[in-house]
């Protein structure tokens, strides 16, 4: 019996099978090099840039901070992820499918790996996407403030158990002394009430739009991606003349630990080249066009972090940079408001690209798994006029709406370098294993020096992982957690409904 079950956790799909199935679904190829770029480059310039650099340098009561040191944190980061770009690149020309990691897994390690980093992908989007919008509520929020002569008072200052969670509710009250009860409405005096409203607009939103097209998804991204860029780069142009370089001494400020700890919460920015390899199946041309724009995403990125980090860190004393709107708060410093408005409002626009482009990838990963048999077979119901898996794409939204009223941006972060981390080192390893089970496979594109990359792409990343394991409390139980719910998901169903 065991040994029946060990051969049928370890069953692999062929790529050539993978192939196949994906030829007899029924999403549309709309989408060019360009289009992946902008999902690329959506994905990973938004949260990083604009909220999560400025915990990452000045750190917090959990983590020590990066100080002027974040570039090299940032170049950390960008080492461990370019092994696995390359990996990713290799196996997603010679597998060009819906479901990025979650599928090449399958087509290397086996049925029950490819389950738990299919699991493990959720955590990347669905919850990390909570994260993201988070972010994006608080800067609306600010960007309202700035209308509060033009608009009403319950538009501009309303309350704010409408626009933040219940755990970051506690937290406010708790650092200012002040009473929970006054800052939310308890349900029979004894349940705290909280919802974001921002938070499920941008969600109802984004699944409008998706459901309608990946390519009218697509569209919208490239504005907001246009007018982050636009936002940041006059942001380095303006801000380089205001460097002081006294303030990036100490460079780094709490040494190795605090370099470390930067390249793991920088690292939640990178999690964008993955969501390239989600749109596969959609892209006209992926053999060559995935490739590229993964590669060119990542070193387009890099560099732009960079320039912002040293920008950023030269201009704000590290103990004053704003952990929350850091750059619009560099600017306000130089008496650039006008200016610190518009970044406001490009964050706007980022976030909200940043949380549409997670959120179509994480309906991918799950309409690869439904059609898989993981899941129950209605969740790959494609939409008839549009193509689309709407079914999905409503339910990815409610999980995000409902875990929003308790979790907040810090916990939905780290989770979702958990989940990223785990799924870099899978397509490491995949690529190892498919040079040796399928080697006549045509790769248009090859990994050089194979293992030996690989090997340094999960070197880079479990060292990372397990630096940080040495930091947090509740995600590194709730990791653990979220693992074992997904092993006894695929034992109660997804095992037997696959032997049907």
């Amino acid at each position: 019996m065991f040994k029946k079950i060990f051969k049928n956790i370890t069953t692999r799909k062929r790529a050539v099978e993978l192939i196949d199935n994906a030829k007899k679904g029924s999403l549309k190829k709309t989408l060019n090099v360009f289009d992946l770029f902008v999902i690329g480059i959506g994905a990973i310039v938004g949260t990083g840039i604009l909220t999560i650099i400025g915990t990452a340098i000045q750190g917090n009561a959990a983590t020590p901070g990066a100080g002027p040191a974040i570039i090299i944190s940032m170049l950390l980061a960008a080492l461990a992820c370019v092994f696995s770009a390359l990996c990713y690149s290799e196996v997603a020309s010679i597998i060009p499918v819906s479901g990025s990691v979650y599928t090449y897994t399958y087509a290397s390690l086996g049925e029950f790996a490819a389950w738990i980093v299919g699991w493990v992908l959720m955590l990347n989007y669905a919850i990390g996407n909570i994260a993201v919008a988070s972010a994006w509520s608080g800067y609306l929020t600010q960007l309202l403030k700035g209308f509060e002569k033009y608009l009403p008072d319950f538009i501009v200052g309303f309350p704010i158990w409408l626009r933040s969670d219940i755990r970051s509710i506690y937290a406010l009250c708790d650092r200012y002394g002040m009473d929970v009860h006054d800052k939310m409405p308890f349900l029979f005096d004894k349940i705290p009430f909280a919802i974001n409203l921002p938070v499920v607009f941008l969600t109802l939103l984004t699944t409008i739009i998706l459901i309608k097209g990946v390519k009218e998804s697509a569209r919208f991204a490239t504005i907001m991606v246009c007018a982050n860029l636009l936002m940041i780069i006059s942001f380095i142009a303006v801000g380089i003349f205001y460097v002081k370089p006294q303030n990036w001494v100490p460079f780094a400020p709490n040494g190795l630990s605090g370099i470390f700890m930067g390249a793991f919460i920088i690292f939640f920015a990178y999690i964008g080249f993955d969501a390239i390899s989600t749109a596969a199946e959609e892209t006209q041309n992926p053999q060559k066009d995935i490739p590229r724009a993964i590669l060119g995403t990542l070193t387009f990125c890099t560099i732009l972090y960079i320039s912002v980090a040293l920008v950023l860190t030269g201009i704000v004393p590290i103990n004053q940079i704003n952990p929350t709107a850091p750059i619009a708060a560099a600017l306000h410093m130089i008496n650039k408001d006008s200016l610190a408005g518009l970044i406001s409002f490009a964050a706007v626009c980022a976030l909200a690209s940043v949380f549409l482009i997670c959120q179509l990838a994480s309906t991918r990963i799950l309409y690869s798994m439904s059609r898989d048999k993981f899941l129950p077979r209605v969740l790959r119901a494609i939409h008839k006029k549009h193509r689309t898996p709407h079914v999905l794409t409503w339910t990815v939204g409610i999980v995000i709406i409902v875990c929003s009223l308790f979790m907040d941006i810090n916990i939905s972060a780290q989770l979702c370098n958990y989940g990223t981390f785990t799924s870099f080192i899978a397509i490491c390893i995949a690529v190892i294993i498919l040079r040796k089970t399928e080697p006549d496979l045509k790769r248009p594109f090859r990994v050089p020096f194979v293992p030996i990359f690989p090997i340094l792409g999960v070197i880079c990343c479990c060292t990372l992982m397990l630096f940080s394991l040495r930091q947090f409390n509740i995600s590194t139980v709730l990791f653990p957690v979220w693992v074992i719910i997904g092993c006894a998901i695929y034992g109660n169903f997804s095992y037997k409904n696959l032997r049907k």
